[in-house]
């Protein structure tokens, strides 16, 4: 794993938020819900997520059922979108139960390689310090990103507030479900909390949930698509999150 602050990647060159408003933004929140993928870690970074896809694919062509997924979803890098498809069509069947649970193996393979993204094991400790309560709010497993902050000395942090994916595919985001599950077990107004999230889905959770949302986007390309999205401020690193909250 690399440093708490390494960069490992060139992030986007435009920054779309004003300084003001991002110290407004960071600073109300008495929960701060964090997506896991993208904005604390980029989890498959020694373990292309492209190879998972593929492997779950694959396994479903040995079993005759690959015509389950669109032209799209068989060239898809995103081992999620392969998990959706077949919850699509098969909903609560034990194919999708064994799919789901080669995923989560898939993940916990990764979990050891995974890079932390730059500045987020800080602002985290930070965040703590001052006082804010924390959660993840996400659709990898929740096993996979106790084993992550564990390991990082990060989990008492979080703990015991961790949502991941469960078996009810359907209330993965942007269904707002592990949102509003951070919210009803911290007691906290939707608009006194903030989420991190790196991805559309992201956003579109929050919306739906009604807490505000700060994007995370580490390529121009990424950031496009927060805005398209409607996320309204999107960050290109956590560096000035940090620099605020410690200021």
């Amino acid at each position: 794993m690399t440093s708490d602050t390494a960069q490992t990647e060139p992030v986007a060159e435009e920054t779309a938020y004003a300084p003001e408003e991002l110290r407004n933004l960071i600073t109300r929140p008495r929960v701060v819900l964090w997506d896991f993928d993208g904005p604390v870690c980029r989890l498959f970074a020694g373990y292309p997520a492209r190879d998972v896809a593929a492997d779950l694919i694959g396994w479903l062509e040995g079993r005759g059922l690959r015509n389950l997924l669109t032209d799209d979803e068989q060239e898809t890098h995103d081992p999620q979108v392969v998990l959706r498809a077949v919850d699509r069509l098969r909903p609560g069947s034990d194919l999708v139960t064994e799919l789901e649970e080669r995923l989560t193996r898939h993940e916990l393979d990764a979990e050891p390689s995974a890079w932390p993204t730059p500045y987020a094991d800080p602002l985290i400790r930070t965040w703590t310090a001052v006082g804010a309560r924390l959660a993840v709010a996400t659709n990898n497993s929740a096993t996979v990103v106790r084993a992550y902050l564990e390991g990082r000395g990060l989990l008492s942090c979080f703990a015991p507030h961790i949502y991941g994916r469960t078996q009810d595919l359907h209330r993965l985001k942007p269904h707002p479900h592990c949102l509003n599950q951070a919210l009803n077990a911290t007691g906290t107004a939707p608009e006194a909390a903030l989420m991190i999230g790196d991805a559309p889905s992201d956003c579109a959770a929050a919306a739906e949930a009604g807490v505000p949302f700060l994007g995370f986007a580490r390529n121009e390309r990424k950031a496009a698509l927060l805005r398209q999205a409607g996320a309204e401020t999107v960050v290109d690193s956590l560096q000035p999150l940090f620099t605020l909250l410690r200021g």
